[in-house]
């Protein structure tokens, strides 16, 4: 069975490019974003943790500072 040119013409999607242009430049920024999240993300447990260690460094390392009137 074969379509006449204005039963075809009724088939076709009309389709916008600035849509699809931008939905493609989502699609590529979300897989971006997931693998960024992979790559550089930490969990809150994480981030916290680490406040901790760094507060603790710096608290010795202060309580090994020599100050310059006790250092002649």
């Amino acid at each position: 069975m074969q379509l006449s040119w204005v039963e075809e013409a009724t088939l076709v999607e009309i389709v916008n490019l600035n849509r699809v242009k931008k939905r493609a430049e989502r699609d590529r920024a979300a897989k971006q974003a997931d693998a960024n999240r992979v790559r550089f993300g930490r969990t809150k447990s994480e981030r916290a943790i680490e406040k901790d260690r760094a507060r603790r460094e710096s608290d010795v390392l202060d309580q090994h500072r020599i100050d310059s009137k006790d250092a002649s």
